[in-house]
């Protein structure tokens, strides 16, 4: 039967192939005015087991014209296409390595078109995906997506393909077609915890081998100031005053923007030891290590993590201690001392939400000094 005119062609091809019908249509006309002819623009839908599989993708094109140059577009130059429009829409870097760290479990499905993504190829992703470890003692094998990771899976392809329905690469988005599982959910929950502060026999390891043992002044300056481990990695030498002895930095939130912490006596040391040591090493970044064998000798939220693990084992602490741990310890002790719980908000940027303190009262430098100061 010939097909209507505009309609497309449907052509088998030669040879002993899987998918041998070929369907075309035709966009517009070329023109070459050296030679005086034109001809037929025609572009590839697709090749199909059968002639019948053909002409129903020559039905749907022509009941739903879609842009053929996304027609064989796949999930790696989605991916990318996306991602260059919405990491610089998020607030940090801890934020763009979220997605990143979750799209490295997707590597099965790259090179899938993304026309052809279903609900059941992300459920197995989630189910199935893995990385190979390049570090500590798992290094070189596979390690599964934890629960926290498959539901990161699930919301990174619920945008992702948000953003492929806004611009017709798809005309549906299959991650929202599915919640997900109550195990997965159940399973998240038993994995998260709370954090666990370093009691006083820990602090004394620390303290007992922080010329012995390197990173461990890092972890110190951050039990004895607060900071997040992404804001403690991301220290400037512009952000600490040595002659007042405070530092100035913060992010995530806007109490935690910009505030002023006070360096405590006690770590002054740690903190001139590393800022001298990055001035003689040319460094802007507080923190370094040139022994670092990928993304040079500043520190990251990663290479921070990394470091503080392998003190953690080495000094045999308890090996549930997160890198946010130190934090919690330096707001402990800070309620321990007795500093008003209004000051610990203020030190830890967390959001104050009492009109008297947050507006109309200013604390200075010396004030506050005289608060962290009552940490032991």
């Amino acid at each position: 039967m010939k097909l209507p005119n505009g309609y497309g062609s449907v052509t088998k091809l030669s040879g002993n192939r899987r998918k041998p019908y070929l369907a075309r249509v035709t966009l517009g006309w070329i023109t070459d005015e050296q030679a005086g002819k034109t001809t037929q623009n025609r572009v590839t839908i697709g090749t199909y087991k059968t002639k019948k599989e053909a002409l129903q993708a020559l039905a749907e094109y022509g009941a739903n014209p879609y842009d053929i140059q996304n027609n064989n577009l796949t999930l790696a130059e989605l991916y990318q296409k996306w991602t260059e429009a919405y990491f610089p829409t998020l607030a940090g870097e801890s934020s763009t390595r979220t997605i990143t760290s979750a799209w490295k479990y997707c590597h099965p499905l790259y090179k899938m078109r993304v026309k052809d993504l279903r609900a059941r190829h992300i459920k197995g992703i989630m189910e199935d995906g893995y990385i190979i470890s390049s570090r500590g003692k798992n290094a070189g094998q596979k390690v599964m997506a934890s629960p926290g990771t498959k539901a990161r899976i699930k919301s990174m392809f619920n945008l992702m393909l948000d953003y492929a329905l806004e611009y017709e690469i798809v005309d549906k988005n299959y991650a929202r077609t599915f919640d997900i599982s109550d195990d997965i959910i159940k399973e998240k929950e038993a994995a998260t915890r709370g954090h666990i502060i370093f009691p006083p026999e820990e602090m004394k390891i620390l303290w007992d081998n922080v010329d012995a043992l390197r990173f461990v002044d890092w972890i110190l300056i951050q039990c004895y100031m607060g900071w997040r481990p992404q804001e403690l990695a991301t220290l400037h030498l512009s952000d600490v005053n040595l002659d007042e002895w405070y530092i100035t930095a913060g992010m995530k939130t806007e109490a935690g923007k910009d505030r002023m912490i006070p360096i405590h006596t006690k770590i002054r040391p740690l903190v001139q030891r590393n800022y001298d040591y990055a001035v003689s090493l040319g460094s802007d970044a507080l923190f370094n290590d040139p022994t670092a064998t990928k993304g040079g000798m500043k520190i990251t939220y990663d290479k921070y993590a990394g470091r503080f693990d392998k003190v953690i084992e080495a000094l045999k602490l308890n090996p549930e201690h997160r890198p946010h741990d130190p934090r919690m310890t330096f707001i402990t002790m800070a309620k321990k001392a007795g500093i008003d719980p209004l000051v610990v908000k203020r030190l830890a940027g967390h959001r104050i939400n009492d009109v008297t303190e947050s507006v109309y009262t200013v604390r200075d430098l010396e004030w506050l000094r005289t608060d962290i100061e009552k940490i032991p």
